[in-house]
């Protein structure tokens, strides 16, 4: 059984997609190959049944297939399961499903309604109990898609006041104030470290470092450059870890179209071998020939660029 997430993980923890049929069917045999893919580049754990994971398009029964999916195919490498769901019950009942069968730690975000902090309070408090106090939990803090911005100050009252809160999925934007402020935090007597790994697809992953994250919690069709860039960070190279992440920084940016992106991470990985449809679940984005053309060259360019390098 993977190690449990904690206050010290670190590295790469890679959102995977779901892969689907052209037919919109659930893609088993893809998703063991997705994971192969994830494993081959070095990535440190996964987490699956995210936002970019299409979770709100699955059935119970689906998410469930994922999680077995997933956390057998994984071989022991860290396997963390988002969990938001409109239902408590139903957000507890996968919970303790994944934890059942063998998951490192749950991830969950504010649920929707009124963008008022105490009300975000009172809910994560909710969800822990529900959970339980032994289950660690990855706080999803995503103001831009769940529409309830949240403070550091909020974030740190929740994770003293619920230790099993012990790493922060970081996706503010603009948010690097806010990972200074957690770390600032931490440099009182007494106040617990926090992991914070970060997500929009990796898009400011190089600052985010140097503020002091540990990690990155996202997707990219290019794993590597997330895997490679953290490794050269943690070995002391910020100025190589950043020039090496420029490179894909073109094919980087296209992906994190709203609405879009998803369909063109989908087909990159079908291109590269890690999945065999590029098929989203409706609804969801579809890709004309005139974006897969922009893809492909896209695609084409960064590999000369990573070639010349």
């Amino acid at each position: 059984m993977a190690q449990k997430i904690n206050r010290a993980t670190s590295g790469v923890y890679i959102i995977s997609a779901t892969p689907f049929t052209d037919a919109g069917a659930l893609d088993l045999e893809s998703l063991r190959r997705l994971v192969d893919f994830y494993l081959g580049h070095g990535v440190s754990g996964l987490t699956i049944l995210g936002m970019m994971g299409e979770a709100d398009k699955l059935t119970a029964a689906e998410r469930r297939q994922v999680v077995d999916t997933v956390i057998e195919t994984a071989g022991g490498l860290p396997v963390v399961v988002g969990v938001s769901d409109a239902g408590l019950r139903n957000l507890a009942d996968l919970g303790r499903y994944a934890m059942d069968r063998g998951a490192a730690g749950l991830m969950v975000a504010p649920n929707a309604g009124p963008p008022r902090e105490d009300r975000i309070e009172a809910y994560i408090h909710a969800v822990c109990d529900a959970l339980g106090s032994d289950v660690p939990l990855v706080f999803q803090d995503f103001p831009l898609a769940t529409g309830q911005p949240v403070s550091a100050s909020l974030i740190r009252r929740l994770t003293v006041e619920r230790p099993q809160i012990v790493m922060l999925k970081h996706e503010d934007w603009p948010g690097l104030s806010k990972i200074t402020a957690l770390r600032k935090q931490e440099e009182a007597t007494g106040v617990e470290r926090l992991s914070i790994l970060c997500g929009n697809g990796g898009l400011y992953l190089p600052q985010e470092l140097q503020r002091g994250a540990d990690g990155a919690m996202t997707g990219f069709a290019y794993p590597e450059a997330l895997v490679q860039t953290v490794a050269l960070h943690q070995a002391g190279q910020p100025d190589a870890a950043e020039d090496l992440f420029d490179r894909y920084l073109p094919i980087l940016r296209h992906e994190q179209q709203p609405g879009f992106g998803l369909a063109v991470r989908k087909y990159v990985m079908m291109r590269r071998g890690a999945i065999a449809s590029a098929a989203t679940r409706a609804p969801g984005p579809k890709l004309s020939p005139t974006d897969i053309a922009e893809i492909d060259r896209l695609m084409a360019r960064t590999e000369a660029r990573l070639r010349e390098a």
